[in-house]
């Protein structure tokens, strides 16, 4: 090994720079990162105190100049400010500010300089409330204005948005409530009853319950009731000071949200976003949407899943007109495009189902293509096909809770163009690739970390890393490091990754059957039961078996007129186009229970499979 003398110490920028240099041997081995084998020489330059050094570094054979001292740079507010969503919305009010923002109903419509107003005089009021920086707000309402401008004004008051499931009754709700320790809740008339629900199970348990806001329905016929306990929404936004100075982010890894996800009331999963993360993934959001300038987009996705995919704040970004709808309904969607000249909505495949199969009587001529950008679930290939042929362009992504919504993308290549119909769908049906502010997606052998063969046939589990990755969950460290094992995020998704890259799910790590040894892909059965005529939805979830340990089990909902098709016959078609040990051998008709996304709630119908028990 080297003897160095003297006292050797590189400026604090160098050292930060070098700080994972080891000399190795006396070879002069060296690592930087994760870069290969370099020589380092280090030789003091005597106009500079002895603490300062400089490094003449050669990689291989390649010749650098001398590194020159750092010293003298600096970090200060003219070239650094942490990054925050809440800047799309300053510079909005200044690009875009007699721009449309939201148009809720006939009673709202702001412009983006009144939206930036109001979202002050909020935070404004909310510190006069108590809230103070790190403070949790929560919100329990559906597509109404009041949500696009919480999501500015919250984190503008250095708080942190709760957006919580409309769909939760009082007992879940107050559970959410009191894990997040929520201050304040806002919340839509029309939900008052299941809030003011769950605020006496928190007064019950001695448990102090959150201060009510509520947001009052304009274009309702129910009077609004206030309390003593309950502030009104426009109410108390007019208390507040137009001079609020805004509280910005002291760091970029300041959280910005909390979004529950799966689990049960026992243990609640609250993923929390960061400002950075927040505002990277705004922007590949619309960038993969293939947003420009003043989109006007329809809220079919709830703004309270994932902050609406970030889009929540992304549209100031853009000087986007929000469209509100409460209610999603094909007819609806199809009135708002036509009215309002849509140019971008979101949905699950299953409102894309919705919309194919909608009566003729429902639907309206699209005043122009419309951007669709759908994910939550594999989209069968027909119903990519036949949304297509009504006039939307589908944007395909992938991505979870934990990744702040969309982590991947199906980037379409030119040469698809002239593929066949068929091809091109199973296509657009991948999952994709990266998108721009990710650092890294794989396919990898969750055990050892290994990256997966591109072959299109080897299953493992697709992880995630960078920016674009939630900080953790709220108050469980274990979940937390058991997510982030081995440096990656592991998304409990199975798939493969193809020749050109592209990444495919097969299954979600519980949802895959394993019949006789053989693993059964409920993504490729359910392929293969949505091209039958009569089936409308579809879910595979394994029912147990004596003989094989699981055997594939299809809850199957019919189009309307398809009432005489029988269990057998879905199985035949199956046999007909699938390996026999992949089709269903039971085949139940009804509805299929659904997120507020649309997305399939499989848990509930694994229950009910697991609960026919065996066969045989």
């Amino acid at each position: 090994m080297w003897v160095l003398q003297g006292f050797i110490c590189l400026s604090s920028t160098l050292f930060s720079f070098f700080s994972t240099i080891t000399i190795m041997s006396y070879s002069g081995l060296a690592r930087i990162f994760s870069c290969r084998t370099i020589s380092v020489q280090i030789h003091p330059t005597r106009t500079q105190r002895p603490r300062q050094y400089m490094c003449r570094v050669s990689v291989h054979d390649v010749q650098t100049e001398s590194l020159r001292s750092m010293e003298g740079l600096l970090k200060c507010s003219a070239n650094y400010a942490p990054l925050t969503p809440i800047s799309f919305l300053e510079r909005a009010a200044n690009v875009f500010k007699g721009t449309t923002s939201i148009i809720d109903g006939p009673s709202v419509k702001y412009t983006w300089e009144e939206t930036h107003a109001r979202c002050i005089k909020l935070a404004s009021a909310l510190s006069e409330l108590g809230i103070s920086r790190g403070d949790v707000v929560a919100t329990l309402a559906r597509n109404v204005y009041a949500m696009q401008e919480l999501h500015f004004a919250v984190p503008m008051a250095g708080a942190v948005i709760c957006t919580l499931n409309t769909r939760h009754d009082s007992a879940m709700l107050s559970v959410l409530l009191s894990h997040s320790e929520a201050k304040v809740i806002f919340v839509d008339q029309q939900l008052l009853q299941v809030a003011q629900g769950a605020i006496d199970i928190l007064v019950n348990e001695r448990v102090i319950p959150p201060l009510l806001v509520l947001i009052s329905d304009f274009d309702s016929s129910s009077p609004t009731i206030v309390n003593s306990i309950t502030h009104e929404y426009e109410g108390l936004l007019e208390s507040g000071s137009s001079e609020f100075s805004v509280r910005r982010p002291t760091s970029e890894f300041d959280p910005i949200s909390v979004n529950y996800t799966s689990g049960t009331t026992s243990r609640p999963k609250g993923v929390v976003y960061n400002h950075r993360g927040a505002y990277l993934n705004t922007i590949a959001t619309f960038m993969l949407h293939v947003m420009s300038s003043w989109p006007v987009y329809l809220w079919t996705v709830p703004t309270f899943h994932c902050n609406g995919w970030c889009l929540t704040w992304g549209l100031a970004a853009l000087g986007g007109t929000s469209i509100c709808l409460r209610q999603v309904s094909p007819k609806a969607i199809f009135e708002n495009i036509a009215e309002h000249k849509v140019t971008h909505l979101s949905g699950a495949p299953t409102v894309m189902n919705m919309i194919v199969n909608s009566p003729v009587s429902d639907r309206k001529p699209l005043p122009h293509k419309v951007n669709i950008m759908t994910g939550g679930s594999p989209p069968p290939p027909q119903i990519l096909s036949k949304m297509e042929e009504l006039g939307f362009r589908v944007h395909h992504l992938y991505g979870l809770t934990e990744t702040y919504g969309p982590g991947t993308y199906c980037l379409w290549k030119p040469e698809w163009d002239s593929l066949p119909p068929n091809e091109k769908y199973k296509l657009k049906a991948r999952q994709g690739v990266q998108h721009l502010c990710s650092e890294g997606v794989d396919v990898m052998d969750p055990l050892t970390l290994e990256k997966v063969p591109e072959d299109g046939k080897t299953i493992g589990e697709i992880m995630f890393r960078g920016n674009t990755v939630m900080s953790g969950y709220l108050k469980d460290v274990q979940a937390t490091e058991a997510a982030f094992k081995g440096g990656w995020f592991h998304s409990g998704d199975l798939a493969v990754k193809h020749p050109d890259g592209y990444i495919e799910v097969k299954d979600r790590l519980k949802d895959i059957i394993i019949s006789g040894g053989e693993n059964i892909s409920t993504v490729e059965v359910e392929r293969v039961l949505y091209s039958h005529p009569a089936v409308l939805e579809t879910a595979v979830v394994a029912r147990p078996d004596n003989l094989w340990g699981q055997t594939p089990c299809a809850f199957v909902k019919l189009k309307d007129g398809s009432n005489n098709v029988s269990d057998q016959e879905i199985i035949n078609f199956c046999r007909d186009n699938l390996p026999h040990y992949m089709a269903p051998r039971t085949v139940i008709f009804q509805d299929l229970p659904k997120t507020s996304t649309g997305k399939i709630q499989k848990f509930i119908l694994r229950e009910k499979a697991r609960s026919l028990g065996s066969l045989c």
